[in-house]
């Protein structure tokens, strides 16, 4: 659900309501709401939400499980040792 995940992506990255709202110029009313699912962002806003959390508005809405990882203005080198982290917490599991 999409207040599901306005809410775990804001507190992974540990923003506070406040925090959240003053970076996409709403209200805090606004985030608490739209976490509480009271009222759902606009298209507009989806948007943005998707671009300032970097995963596809599919993932915010539920359609999709996959986070992509942006790795935009990283070496290569920098995005080989992401890899090799992320192939290592696959063996945790």
């Amino acid at each position: 659900m999409l207040c599901t995940s306005i809410k775990q992506l804001r507190t992974s990255r540990g923003l506070s309501q406040v925090e959240l709202a003053k970076k996409l110029s709403v209200t805090k009313q606004t985030v608490s709401n739209w976490e509480n699912d009271n009222i759902q962002p606009s298209i507009d806003m989806l948007e943005r939400l998707s671009d300032f959390f970097n995963v596809s508005t599919d993932y915010l809405l539920g359609r999709s499980q996959s986070s992509p990882l942006s790795t935009e203005g990283l070496t290569h080198e920098q995005i080989s040792h992401i890899a090799l982290l992320i192939e290592d917490l696959k063996k945790c599991n």
